[in-house]
């Protein structure tokens, strides 16, 4: 696949076409290549401008590794990445650098992100230092005011990190990928080291973000309650492929893919009235390293056939804008068109 976007996703901040991370698994001595981890695996997913999507696994799907291949800190193996209609798979140097200003990361874990050594002062400014956002005679300033959008006083800027709550420090890494101006934001599990009430702080103050800069969010998390509240659109990955896509609303209401519905019977449903069977999946997740044939899920799946291990599966349009990777629930081609 080659060329520019999709017509299917004109308009769109980020493409990913048939993204491919493999690592290489050595062995022996001399450290000779004995298999690749296949950690994403042929991923394609664009996320609209100004708008969030989600990618939602277990731990080990590829979601995280993902997120680190588009933003480049770890080279793809194959596929493209398109930023703003630009294919930048390959950018390298100073057009590499240029990219960073217009995207950006949140990291996991609020206390390991921030450099202890460093003032939130020192941190923010030499953020627009790197990429001249602010000559520095305007970085006071502008510190100060990043910190006052993301609801800290602005005498937080001489005070060290060690000084502030998990929650400020979170605050205190967005104002952080802020400082550059960014379009695109990756979020990485943003919440899941926090205390849950100050989780609902953290994600109403990026919803907040989103609506007054009009930034575009690939959030990635486990926690569903957290992507529903969040997302315009989810990506459900298992064992680095996507097996499902969508809006938010189909992917929680009209679930199609066994391994989505088996996700959602395990969260908490917010409506007590409303009964979800659990789905207690078998055996454990296949190896990245030899991942099964056919559809990769179907050695947990309660729903298997045996053609699902001989047969390769492909995200099909259940509804518009619906896909899931599934052949048992795909709709038949030959079926009369309503």
């Amino acid at each position: 696949m080659s060329g520019g976007p999709s017509r299917e996703h004109n308009g769109a901040l980020l493409e990913v076409r048939d993204l491919v991370k493999y690592f290489p698994v050595r062995k022996g001595v001399l450290a000779r290549a004995a298999g690749y981890v296949r950690a994403v695996d042929g991923v394609s997913f664009s996320v609209p401008r100004g708008k969030t999507l989600s990618l939602v696994g277990e731990s080990g799907s590829g979601k995280t590794t993902a997120g680190r291949v588009i933003l480049r800190l770890l080279e793809p193996t194959s596929g493209q990445i398109f930023f703003d209609g630009r294919d930048i798979s390959g950018v390298r140097g100073r057009a590499l650098r240029a990219l960073r200003k217009q995207m950006q990361i949140i990291f996991q874990d609020p206390y390991g992100s921030l450099n202890p050594r460093m003032t939130v002062y020192s941190m923010l400014s030499e953020a627009l230092s790197i990429h001249r956002i602010a000559p520095r005679a305007e970085q006071r300033a502008r510190a100060e005011e990043l910190l006052r959008l993301v609801g800290l006083p602005p005498d937080s800027a001489d005070r060290y990190p060690n000084e502030f709550s998990g929650g400020q420090r979170q605050r205190i890494g967005i104002a952080r990928a802020l400082a550059v101006e960014p379009a695109l934001i990756v979020a990485d599990e943003p919440v899941s080291a926090l205390d849950v009430s100050i989780q609902a702080q953290i994600l109403n103050l990026m919803e907040d973000l989103q609506e007054k800069l009009g930034l575009t969010y690939l959030f990635i998390g486990h926690n569903l309650s957290v992507v529903r509240h969040i997302s315009d659109y989810v990506a459900v990955m298992y064992l680095g492929r996507i097996v499902e896509r969508g809006a938010v609303d189909d992917i929680f209401e009209r679930p199609v893919h066994p391994y989505t519905k088996a996700l959602l019977s395990a969260a908490p449903e917010p409506d007590t009235k409303r009964k979800r069977e659990r789905i207690i999946l078998e055996g454990d997740t296949p190896s990245p390293i030899n991942p099964p044939s056919g559809c990769p899920f179907h050695t947990r799946c309660p729903e298997a056939q045996p053609s699902c291990s001989q047969t390769p599966q492909h995200l099909v349009e259940i509804t518009p804008g619906h896909w899931a990777a599934c052949h048992i629930h795909a709709p038949d081609p030959a079926a009369p068109q309503r």
